[in-house]
C-alpha cells in the first residue's frame, strides 16, 4: 500500500488519460487523513484546477455551509477528494475512460484513511461508487452497505452482518445543483441531519 507521500508524488505525475494535458494542478484531495467520514466529487472545476484544492468558489462555500449544520469541517473531521484529480475541459462529465483511468487513486485514498461512512456528492459520484443505476433525485439521502469499489451492483443492506471491509454510502445532492436549484435544499437538510444521525451512532473520533 502507498503511503500519503507516495501517492501524492506519484499521481502528481500520472498521465493515464488525456486529461493530464490541459491540468494546472492535480487535485488529490484535502482535509483530515484519519477522518472516518470520505466526501466524495466528480471532480475538479476551473477554480479547483487553479488552486489544487477540491470545492473552492461558490458550490464550495456552499458546502462548507452544509457541512457547519452538522458540525463537520473540512479541515477538522472530514476528507474530501473527487473521482477524478484533473479537471475536465469546460467542467463537463469525466468520461468513463478518465473514470476508469483515475479511480484507483480514489482506492489508494480510501485505503489509507478506511472511513466508516462514504458520502457521495451528486451524480457522478454515486453512479461511479455506490450504484450504475441510481437516481440521485429519487435515491438520495438512503443508505448503502457495501464493499467500496466492488462491484456497484452488487449492494447489500443488511447492516447485521457487518464487516470490516464494508461501509456504509450515501448520496447527496452536488453543492452546484443546489445553486442551480435552490427548491433542492430542504431535502438535502433532511439528508444532512441523517447523516448526522448515523455519525453519532458509529463515529467515535470524528466529533
Amino acid at each position: 500500500m502507498l503511503s500519503w507521500d507516495e501517492l501524492e508524488k506519484a499521481c502528481s505525475k500520472c498521465k493515464k488519460c488525456e486529461l493530464h494535458k490541459t491540468r494546472t494542478n492535480v487535485v488529490l484531495g484535502v482535509g483530515n487523513r484519519t477522518a472516518e467520514i470520505l466526501f466524495i466529487g466528480e471532480g475538479p472545476g476551473e477554480q479547483e484546477d487553479l488552486r489544487g484544492e477540491p470545492f473552492v468558489g461558490r458550490a464550495g462555500a456552499l458546502l462548507d455551509d452544509m457541512l457547519k449544520i452538522i458540525n463537520l469541517n473540512r479541515d477538522k473531521n472530514i476528507y474530501i477528494a473527487n473521482i477524478v484529480k484533473c479537471r475536465p475541459p469546460g467542467n463537463r462529465d469525466p468520461h468513463n475512460t478518465e473514470r476508469e483511468a483515475c479511480i484507483d487513486w480514489l482506492r489508494a485514498q480510501y485505503e489509507l484513511i478506511k472511513p466508516k461512512i462514504v458520502v457521495c456528492l451528486g451524480r457522478v459520484a454515486a453512479t461511479e461508487i455506490i450504484d450504475r443505476e441510481m437516481k440521485i433525485s429519487r435515491d438520495h439521502g438512503k443508505w448503502y452497505y457495501k464493499y467500496f469499489n466492488n462491484d456497484n451492483n452488487d449492494l447489500e443492506a443488511n447492516y447485521e452482518n457487518d464487516s470490516s471491509d464494508k461501509v456504509k454510502m450515501m448520496a447527496i445532492f452536488h453543492p452546484a445543483a443546489l445553486l442551480r436549484d435552490p427548491h433542492k435544499k430542504p431535502d438535502t437538510f433532511i439528508d444532512l441531519k441523517e447523516l448526522e444521525k448515523e455519525i453519532k451512532s458509529i463515529c467515535t473520533r470524528t466529533l
